[in-house]
């Protein structure tokens, strides 16, 4: 694994980010790790509970902005295959046999919103923060959007999906993307004690349980979501105004779509 640290704690499996010199950002490389470990960990039988973490300042920084920019160069077939391999990976961590719990110590952005919502279970550090910002880069978190409005309702996403400002752990409470905040030096502990609760469960209860969830939690995702999201997001990855966006990044100034003045 040249993305991930994955370890055995107990019955649990452990899967951390590793790529802390871009902040743990999703990659063509780390999307294709995570969902053959998620994968893996659902059909060990070994393995009673999946834990998503990272390490340092960050849990996720969204999107690594270079892939994005390589694949708003890619050919239309090229650029909604590569989407669609996110949407798989957040599918794959919902549609996990296994409980999956979120470990977000640190920073949580565009798509590791994602990953957090994906979770059945989320446990957020005080210092965590957190921001949809793609429309800032003139793109959409369309990949994401299914799980985020699960998590958050239609409500609270037109706020921060329209105006992607940042929003700290108790916000992310309120609105429903975590479960609990803890302070920094006792969210180990409180990943520990969910996990402890957790693998009391039955296992086959546990799988049955998430099935019953999944089936009558809310209402069920159209046909041809993964594709329709996927081609979503591709396409804004080659529009004019997303190479926009992401070029104003890169370059260091506000996109030509900024009113003077504003940053």
């Amino acid at each position: 694994m040249r993305t991930l640290a994955i370890e055995a704690q107990g019955s649990a499996r452990l899967i951390r980010l590793q790529r802390p010199d871009v902040r743990h950002a999703l990659d063509e490389t780390l999307i294709a790790e995570l969902t053959g470990a998620v994968h893996a960990a659902g059909a060990d039988d070994a393995v009673r509970a999946v834990v998503l973490a990272a390490s340092g300042p960050a849990f996720c920084a969204g999107a690594d902005l270079h892939w994005m920019r390589r694949m708003a160069a890619a050919s239309a077939a090229e650029n909604v295959a590569d989407a669609t391999t996110l949407a798989r990976l957040l599918d794959a961590i919902a549609a996990c046999p296994k409980p999956t719990l979120g470990w977000v110590q640190g920073d949580c952005f565009g798509g590791g919103v994602g990953l957090v919502a994906a979770c059945d279970i989320a446990l957020a550090s005080s210092s965590a923060r957190f921001c949809l910002s793609e429309v800032r880069l003139g793109l959409t978190p369309a990949t994401i959007s299914p799980h985020v409005l699960r998590a958050i309702g239609a409500r609270a996403a037109s706020r921060y999906m329209l105006s992607a400002e940042r929003f700290d752990a108790v916000e992310a409470l309120r609105i429903g993307l975590v479960h609990a905040v803890h302070a920094p030096e006792e969210l180990g502990r409180a990943v520990d004690a969910m996990l402890d609760a957790l693998l009391r469960g039955g296992p086959e209860a546990l799988r049955e349980t998430k099935r019953l969830i999944a089936d009558f939690g809310g209402a069920t995702l159209p046909v041809g979501w993964l594709e329709d999201t996927a081609g979503r997001i591709a396409g804004r990855r080659a529009s004019a105004e997303g190479r926009e966006g992401l070029q104003a990044f890169f370059d260091k100034r506000p996109a030509r779509w900024v009113p003077p003045g504003r940053k």
